[in-house]
């Protein structure tokens, strides 16, 4: 029987927005802009780019901003069901975060077990923020992603198990790009899979992950089901 594992971005897919880009446009100093516009025009990799934007900011800021992000911060619709519903189904679910482990684990305890959470890690020890890399790229990438989505893709699937990403952005393309089907919630990931050519449907809420899955489950009955 063919086994079903997920992926699934952080910011801007299991939340509305991308809690970087809160942080900094909250407490960074004006260059981060440019910084910024570096990485989305890929002059930089993402893993220099997300390592210059916490170096502006002073380590003594980290309550403040883990408390900001409990603030405000806003989940996706249907993202606990999803949770749940994925619990119940016994379906490998992995997220995988280009985020940092600061403000990722504190958003999702409670919802999402940390042995299931991929992300980058902080060092507070230094005047400024330094991040570190747990999970870099493998010898099969050079990207530099930081946390490497297709890397972590690799050492959790094997040969027949059907892939999903679960994802919005340019940090998610690679991994897009091995999936049997992406799930897209932002036009940017939904017009590269479309350019691409990959199969992928559009949400804009977890309940209609469910149910584009369970149709899925459903259609393969006939075969065996995918779980």
């Amino acid at each position: 029987m063919t086994k079903l594992k997920i992926f699934c971005d952080f910011d801007g897919t299991i939340t509305t927005t991308d809690n970087i880009i809160s942080i900094m446009k909250k407490f960074a100093p004006p260059e981060w802009n440019s910084v910024k516009d570096s990485i989305l025009a890929q002059d930089i990799s993402i893993k220099q780019g997300v390592g210059e934007l916490f170096r502006l900011l002073p380590s003594s800021l980290r309550g403040d901003l883990v408390q900001y992000l409990l603030d405000t911060h806003q989940l996706r619709a249907g993202f606990k069901d999803f949770i749940t519903w994925s619990r119940e189904k016994n379906i490998d679910l992995k997220i995988v975060s280009g985020g940092i482990d600061f403000f990722v684990e504190p958003i999702l305890e409670g919802i999402v077990p940390i042995d299931q959470i991929y992300c980058n890690s902080a060092d507070f020890s230094e005047e400024t923020i330094r991040i570190t890399w747990p999970h870099s790229c493998d010898d099969h990438c050079n990207n530099e992603c930081g946390c490497c989505k297709t890397s972590i893709i690799r050492q959790e699937t094997v040969p027949g198990d059907f892939i999903i990403m679960i994802g919005d952005s340019i940090t998610d393309l690679e991994g897009a790009k091995m999936a049997d089907l992406v799930f897209a919630c932002d036009n940017f990931l939904a017009d590269k899979c479309r350019e691409l050519g990959l199969n992928y449907r559009y949400f804009e809420t977890f309940d209609e992950v469910i149910a584009d899955l369970e149709e899925i489950n459903r259609r393969a009955e006939k075969h065996g089901q995918l779980f």
